[in-house]
């Protein structure tokens, strides 16, 4: 049996893998999309499946406001041989021109991994990044990076331990900097784990783009001093840049009960060929696994030699067990949305969204615009595959073109496409395209598309590696193709001002810019993957 990677495919960055027993779990990172932290769940390193959120009350993470790649960054989930820890990052400033970041980390702790996770306990705010490692003499240590605002200092200034009491449920004793770094610089993401005697730190660094790595230093005291593996780093990308599985790094440790190791790491799939001038990622960043042996130093190595990710590994001898296939469609039947939808930043209420009110339907209520970061009325998915479609149904009977509803390809408040139904004064109800390319809105369409007296309306988008485009239809049968291509890059990482940290997600949303809270019916909606 082989891992073929990523194994997360689609928006799952900064891996935290763990085993309790027979399962493995893995929870990442969801930035501004509620709830928090997404979990997997695999038993055998080969098929995963996601199994909901840890983070589900406002009480545990409230992001109203929070910058777009704010909020949860990098968790770490852990088990002391009683309950499950996970420790998160809120981050509520961050950017280009902003020197401070105020990144708050926190602790829940759950009896079992579907919960329920507890309220959160505050920790520090020094960096961001927390790790929590139970070491054997029942001691919990945490380790996160620390920001240094000043001018002229290095901002990643280093890796900090400090005791965390569980009894009074904070942290106590001296901060001790036990590592600050190798020359590839940007030093965050710490893991410690103990093998053998020793204290392993696992760090990454060069930043989570094309230069990122993963890097190792040990000690035979958890305060140090941490000598640096001679033959880092373990694991990056940056060397070949011909590699599918590039951006290799932010990576965890696990290993099974025979004694096999793997590393869960991040990676990027670019869209472009290595010699093209860009290499941009829309699916965002995924989610890899490595085998890995200890060679006879006591280093950890890539089982396949080198320092650079595969594509398949050798997986563990494990009893396979895939999950059952996920439909396609989902028709609006359950009392809850399907755990591949997210909502921004704030959780839905019934005051925005409706499962109940018309059976069989997802009603959104119409709130703020897109470009909004505290109330917006939109449900997204991840796109998980350069080869897709959504499509979906839509009832939406508009009074005037400030209000709003339909399709949405969406990266973050400053970077979407938009197809939308809406009200013209003299076309009636009209189709159009709606756009916002960092930040420079536009309509790219020459004219509306008048849909008449038409009672639903069909909205599709397909995703065809490099470019999307949209087509509607009153029967979800006969297509009109709108003859508009979109380039899939806009929709990056790498693109969004250089700055994001997620991927594409499509969604249905609403908008009553008037503030009358128009509602808009969504009959279904299907997400499908093919080849070219």
């Amino acid at each position: 049996m082989r891992i073929r990677n990523p194994v997360l495919r689609g928006f799952h960055p900064d891996p935290s893998i763990l085993r309790v027993g027979q399962d493995y779990y893995i929870a990442t990172s969801t930035f501004e999309w509620w709830p928090g932290v997404r979990l997997h769940h695999s038993r055998d390193l080969v098929h995963w499946r996601p199994i909901g959120y840890a983070l589900t009350r406002t009480s545990q993470l409230d992001m109203r406001g929070n910058p777009d790649s704010g909020g949860i960054w990098a968790p770490c989930l852990s088990h002391d041989g009683r309950q499950f820890y996970l420790v998160y990052t809120d981050v509520k400033t961050w950017g280009n021109h902003e020197v401070f970041k105020d990144a708050h980390n926190y602790l829940v702790t759950a009896p079992s991994i579907e919960g329920p996770w507890s309220e959160p306990v505050y920790l520090n705010s020094s960096g961001f990044d927390p790790s929590l490692f139970h070491d054997e003499d029942g001691r919990k240590w945490l380790v996160n990076m620390r920001w240094d605002h000043r001018k002229g200092k290095n901002a990643f200034s280093g890796i900090v331990l400090q005791e965390y009491d569980p009894v009074h449920k904070k942290l106590v004793g001296p901060i001790y900097p036990i590592f600050s770094g190798t020359p590839l610089g940007v030093t965050e993401g710490p893991h410690l784990y103990k093998k053998d005697g020793w204290y392993y730190l696992l760090v990454a660094e060069g930043g989570t783009v094309y230069e990122h790595a993963v890097t190792l230093a040990r000690a035979r005291r958890i305060q140090g001093p941490y000598e640096v593996d001679p033959h880092y780093p373990t694991l990056t990308s940056k060397e070949d840049p011909s590699l599918a599985l590039q951006k290799a790094g932010h990576a965890s440790l696990v290993q099974t009960p025979a004694g096999d190791w793997y590393m869960a790491h991040l990676v990027g799939r670019p869209l472009e060929p290595p010699q093209a001038p860009r290499r941009h990622c829309p699916l965002g960043r995924e989610t890899a696994l490595q085998k890995i042996v200890w060679d006879a130093d006591g280093w950890p190595r890539l089982a396949q030699g080198g320092r650079a990710p595969s594509l398949e590994v050798e997986a563990p001898a494990l009893e396979p067990h895939p999950w059952p296939a996920e439909p396609e469609r989902d028709d609006f039947e359950t009392p809850s949305l399907s755990l591949h939808f997210q909502t921004l930043r704030l959780p839905p209420d019934p005051s925005w969204l409706s499962l109940s009110e018309r059976p069989g339907f997802l009603r959104l209520y119409g709130r703020e615009s897109l470009s909004s970061k505290h109330h917006q009325s939109l449900v997204a998915r991840r796109l998980q595959h350069f080869y897709a479609e959504a499509q979906t149904a839509l009832e939406f009977d508009p009074e005037d073109f400030q209000q709003m509803a339909g399709l949405v390809c969406y990266y973050d408040t400053g970077n979407w496409v938009y197809l939308r139904l809406s009200r013209d004064e003299q076309l009636g109800k009209t189709l159009a395209i709606l756009t916002c390319d960092n930040g420079h809105y536009d309509e790219p369409l020459d004219r509306e598309i008048p849909l008449g007296d038409w009672p639903v309306v069909h909205l599709r988008v397909r995703y065809q590696r490099e470019f999307f485009s949209f087509a509607y239809s009153p029967d979800g049968q006969r297509w009109q193709e709108i003859p508009k291509r979109f380039e899939s890059y806009q929709l990056s990482d790498d693109y969004c001002r250089g700055l994001g940290f997620t991927g594409t997600f499509i969604g249905l949303c609403v908008q009553d810019l008037s503030g009358r809270n128009k509602h808009a019916d969504f009959d279904y909606f299907i997400y499908r993957e093919f080849h070219d």
